[in-house]
């Protein structure tokens, strides 16, 4: 269990809970977090392995979550269970998630200093063994860097046109799977005219 998935303790004793039974589910768990407040805030990112997950899928995870956790009952007060996606901007937990998004713009932080910084801004390049490659603008060119998956404690995809664009695309592209079955309907109709 790296921290990118669950950073502090309580997070990964219940990701050690959690994780089995998402994964039983055919899903992946991308991020746990416990938040604080008066009620605490348990928040679970998932989805499949090929990407994306649907409302009713997270409502399902949401129950099971909720049975294994009334058996283990690792949170001793009452809390509130969220269940999502990861999101457009989605955090990047993993190091295929790396490779993944390769090409699109990403925020890292780093727990030591690097080079004078924690904060790497720039174009991801893939990975290379167990370090993630970004492509950061230094006095004015392009510079690729390898920075240890292990030193990471943030990173996340930035919000940017044309990763709107290619949700977009997928989401278009995963819907046109679905109209497959109405082929039959819309072929009867165009003989009739």
């Amino acid at each position: 269990m790296n921290d990118l998935i669950a950073k502090a303790a309580i997070d990964r004793r219940l990701a050690e809970i959690i994780q089995p039974v998402i994964e039983g589910m055919g899903f992946e768990l991308v991020r746990l977090r416990l938040m604080g407040g008066k009620t605490p805030t348990l928040q679970i990112m998932a989805e499949r392995p090929e990407g994306g997950i649907e409302v009713d899928e997270c409502a399902e995870i949401s129950t099971a979550v909720s049975a294994i956790m009334d058996v283990e009952d690792p949170i001793e007060d009452n809390y509130t269970l969220e269940v999502s996606s990861p999101g457009i901007d989605r955090p990047l937990t993993r190091l295929k998630d790396f490779d993944v998004w390769a090409g699109h713009e990403a925020k890292l932080e780093t727990s030591e200093l690097i080079d004078g910084r924690k904060r790497f801004k720039g174009e991801l390049a893939g990975t290379e063994g167990d370090e993630v490659l970004i492509t950061i603008e230094e006095h004015g060119e392009d510079l690729t860097i390898g920075l240890k998956f292990e030193w990471l404690t943030d990173a996340k995809l930035v919000l940017t046109d044309e990763l709107i664009r290619e949700m977009l695309r997928a989401r278009k592209a995963a819907g046109i799977v679905d109209e497959d079955e109405f082929d039959d309907i819309e072929t009867d109709a165009s003989e009739e005219e």
